[in-house]
Parts: C-alpha cells; sequence; structure tokens
C-alpha cells in the first residue's frame, strides 16, 4: 500500500486535505470569489473538492485543476459529472510545479501542498506567474504555534511561527486581505477522522493483504500526533493579493 492509497482511505471521512470545516472552506471560498464568473485553478487539487464545491456554488465560475495522482483525478472527475459541473472543470495529470497554462486565472489555490513545491514561498512563487492582474491566492500551510521539539521539526519540516510566516509572505510582494487560522476543534477532527477512517478501513477488511499495514499506519500517525506535534502545529490560510501588479 502506498502513500496515495493510504491518504486517499484516510481521507474518506474528511475529504477537505486540510484541518478545515465545512464552514471555514466555505468562507474562505467566498472571500477567494468575489465575481461569480471567476476562472480558478487548484495546483495541487488532489480529489479536486475545492473546485467542485467552487463549481456547485458559482455557476458561472470554470475551474481547472493539476495533480500528479491518477486516480485522485479520476474521483474528481467523477464526483463533477455527478453534481453536474464536469463541463466548468478541466484536469490536467501533472506535476503541478511544471504546469504551464494559455491563460491567467483568477484565483489560484494551494492549500496543503506546499510541499509539492519545497515550502510556502515557493508555492507562491508557482502561483504568481498563473495569476491575472488583480487576482487573489488562496494558500494554506502550517506553523508553529508553540515551540516545537525537534521530533516535531525533523517531522514535519522548518515552520516558523505565525507572525514570522506572515512577514515572510509579505516581505514576498504579497498583502493578505483575508485568513483563517484553524481551530483546535478543526485540527483536531481532522486528525480523529484521519487515522479513523484509515483504522477502520483495515478492521472492515481483515482478509484484504493490506489490512495490517493500513491498521499500522493509522496507529503510527496518531502517536505522532499526540506525543509529538499535536501542541506545538498550527494551521493558516491566507487569501493574498499581489502588493503591486
Amino acid at each position: 500500500m502506498n502513500r496515495e492509497q493510504i491518504s486517499r482511505l484516510a481521507h474518506a471521512d474528511h475529504p477537505i486535505a486540510a484541518p478545515l470545516d465545512d464552514d471555514s472552506v466555505r468562507r474562505l471560498l467566498d472571500r477567494g470569489i468575489s465575481r461569480g464568473d471567476e476562472r480558478i485553478l487548484d495546483l495541487g487539487c488532489g480529489g479536486g473538492e475545492w473546485l467542485v464545491r467552487a463549481l456547485t456554488t458559482h455557476l458561472r465560475l470554470r475551474a481547472e485543476g493539476v495533480d500528479v495522482s491518477e486516480s485522485s483525478l479520476a474521483h474528481a472527475l467523477e464526483t463533477a459529472r455527478t453534481l453536474g459541473v464536469h463541463e466548468r472543470l478541466v484536469l490536467h495529470h501533472e506535476d503541478a510545479a511544471d504546469f504551464a497554462a494559455s491563460h491567467a486565472f483568477d484565483l489560484v489555490l494551494g492549500v496543503g501542498a506546499t510541499h509539492a513545491f519545497g515550502g510556502l514561498l515557493a508555492t507562491l512563487t508557482a502561483a504568481r506567474k498563473h495569476l491575472a492582474p488583480g487576482g487573489r491566492v488562496l494558500i494554506g500551510d502550517g506553523f508553529w504555534a508553540r515551540e516545537p521539539s525537534s521530533e516535531a521539526v525533523e517531522m514535519l519540516g522548518n515552520l516558523a511561527d505565525l507572525p514570522t510566516t506572515v512577514d515572510r509572505v509579505i516581505a514576498d510582494g504579497w498583502t493578505p486581505v483575508y485568513g483563517h487560522i484553524s481551530t483546535r476543534r478543526e485540527l483536531d477532527d481532522y486528525e480523529w477522522a484521519w487515522t479513523g477512517a484509515l483504522a477502520s478501513w483495515a478492521l472492515d477488511h481483515p482478509n484484504d493483504p493490506d489490512s495490517s499495514q493500513a491498521l499500522a499506519a493509522a496507529t503510527t500517525h496518531r502517536d505522532q500526533w499526540l506525543r509529538v506535534y499535536r501542541d506545538a502545529f498550527g494551521f493558516l490560510c491566507l487569501i493574498l493579493r499581489r502588493t503591486s501588479d
């Protein structure tokens, strides 16, 4: 069982691959989409949950998603067809860092996908080249809410604290026009959903050759969350505009 399979099973009960509840997702999309006829792009779209939600809410919207996972894109297309929004959705099976479009976008998303680009600022660099004048970026990434242990840093990377994270974004030429800091409830709900869905699948499929690996992965992840990073990790979403176009 590879990481993609584990992630798909783990997100069965929490399709947004970030510690955000449905109200937070809706508010962020509402802040990023002002007219309703925008063209939006999700770099590292996974199963396309952000795009599908935007398309079902805004009937004149057009959306594109990029991801390396063929199975995730197939799931996104199936969901879009079920909801009747597939004709306004274009999906690209390629590395989001290498993606080139023939047109610009009014909103570029990159929530929980900064690892694909090598970090927060590198993700913003990638988003900038796709952004239309006056456009917005919706980005989400982790930060240290408290001093992390060396084990937490080794596990999740060399994140900054919240003020420093925002300062770095501003220094890179962006102005935050809205933001959301995930609550403790959102953070815990996400982790319980992730580990619970994966463990439930393993228990429901005891004869599957991958069952023991899935259960072990859920157990390890839960232990790392509770013992290593739960008290230190935070998650920030920002809606950004370029300070000067």
